[in-house]
């Protein structure tokens, strides 16, 4: 019984090596297939990432054109847009710390409160379920912090014929509807004399 268990045990030293080394063989030729596939990004990753910094670029030159003095700078617009969507969104920590470096560029304090004032306004049409929704209503009131929202066109209001007119109420179950009444009056037509000659 004994000789038994060694020749299995001998057998078993014999294979352990071949076998351990084609799992390190084949565990690394995993490892090197899936790094080249992570290396190489989708084509469309990069085409979204040009567009996404020519917009970038877009938008610090139309708040460049849109804006006279420091606020248009491409710096204080990066750091004064961060920092109404931070306040929008309650993190006044990180908003406060953007602040001190929007300060220290000599951007104004103010533009960042009309800003957040304008974006207030807009606060029915931020929608967290449409991307970019919140970016893109802070960039505009950046740009132009008097905007105001679209007032929803009023109701008109019903013309007093249609006022006086009311639906006529329903019949009764079981009775006849009463014949309407006309409009004009119904002459009796009698022959005229003739004239006399």
């Amino acid at each position: 019984m004994r000789r038994v268990l060694q020749r299995e045990i001998t057998v078993l030293r014999h294979l352990a090596v071949p076998v351990l080394l084609l799992l390190l063989a084949t565990g690394t030729a995993f490892a090197q297939s899936g790094n080249q596939d992570q290396g190489k990004p989708p084509a469309n990753n990069a085409a979204d990432a040009a567009k996404e910094a020519q917009r970038k670029t877009d938008q610090f030159t139309e708040a460049a054109q849109a804006i006279n003095g420091p606020a248009g700078n491409p710096e204080c617009v990066w750091l004064g847009r961060r920092v109404v969507q931070l306040i929008w969104v309650d993190d006044l920590d990180t908003a406060f710390r953007h602040v001190d470096l929007y300060d220290r560029f000599g951007c104004p304090g103010g533009h960042i409160q009309a800003a957040f004032r304008c974006l207030t306004r807009f606060g029915a049409q931020i929608d967290d379920k449409v991307p970019n929704s919140l970016r893109d209503h802070v960039h505009m009131c950046w740009i132009n912090p008097a905007a105001q929202p679209p007032q929803p066109s009023p109701t008109p209001a019903p013309t007093p014929a249609a006022a006086a007119a009311s639906p006529t109420p329903a019949a009764p179950a079981g009775s006849s509807p009463a014949p309407a009444p006309s409009a004009t009056p119904q002459a009796t037509v009698s022959p005229s004399p003739a004239p006399a000659k």
